[in-house]
């Protein structure tokens, strides 16, 4: 089967332009077109590697593991405490002190524009109810104060409270011509010297250790205060006024955050 020329002339009416036609389709047979040898190689689809989860969500988890380590040890930890408390309190049973003012006598008192004079006998008893557990006192501080001044202070040595003991401390708090600090409110204290009684507030500071056997825990500063009494006036070629007594003392631990003291 050959191929012949066909001269067609084109829309611009040259002559000189020809196109090859297969012969086939003058006899009206099917054409032949020329087969190309072409390879088609069928590949695998490729697979999709996972990508890691973004920075922000690995971040996220590790705070959220953190969090969870975190209150599982500190619950581990409050677990623990409340064992040891709870063996401790079985083994050894604990007991307040008991510190209650004896007796309370004002001997002396004088009140000026501008300064204040006071004599008191003071005597306080500290009561130890605890078989195994003894207690260590440094030196006490001693305050007297009545509405919101102070009028006497004082101090009393260190000791030791031991197991079922009982000490007993007296002492004479005295303060002569101690002036008063400007800015001082007095008229409340003043009120009262009308009608012959000092309301009184003591309070006692000092640092306190626990002792148990050969263990001795660390010092702790405690604050004692005794308050809600009030003690009469000395008159001239009077009878020395009556005491107070029996005055219940509460133990507050003193803790120290920066600035401010609990």
């Amino acid at each position: 089967m050959t191929a012949q020329t066909v001269t067609k002339p084109t829309g611009g009416g040259a002559a000189g332009e020809s196109t090859a036609v297969p012969a086939a389709t003058k006899t009206g047979l099917n054409p032949v077109f020329p087969v190309n040898n072409q390879n088609y190689i069928t590949q695998r689809p490729a697979y999709l590697r996972l990508q890691p989860p973004p920075m922000k969500i690995r971040r996220r988890r590790c705070c959220c593991r953190c969090c969870l380590w975190t209150a599982i040890v500190i619950s581990f930890l409050i677990l623990l405490a409340a064992f040891a408390g709870a063996v401790f309190y079985v083994l050894y049973r604990p007991e307040r002190l008991n510190v209650t003012v004896n007796s309370l006598r004002l001997a002396d008192f004088n009140l000026t524009e501008t300064s204040i004079t006071a004599a008191f006998n003071f005597s306080v008893t500290a009561r130890n109810p605890n078989n195994r557990i003894a207690f260590n006192f440094d030196g006490i501080s001693l305050y007297l104060r009545s509405a919101d001044v102070d009028v006497g202070d004082g101090s009393f040595p260190g000791f030791i409270l031991g197991e079922n003991n009982v000490t007993t401390m007296r002492s004479v708090i005295s303060r002569s011509n101690s002036p008063i600090p400007e800015g001082t409110d007095v008229s409340a204290l003043k009120s009262s010297l009308k009608i012959k009684q000092l309301p009184l507030k003591i309070v006692m500071e000092t640092k306190m250790q626990a002792q148990i056997g050969k263990l001795a825990t660390k010092k702790l500063k405690i604050r004692f205060t005794c308050d809600g009494r009030s003690v009469p006036l000395p008159v001239a070629k009077a009878p020395p006024p009556s005491t107070v007594s029996g005055v219940r003392c509460k133990a507050k631990p003193i803790i120290n955050i920066l600035d401010w003291t609990l």
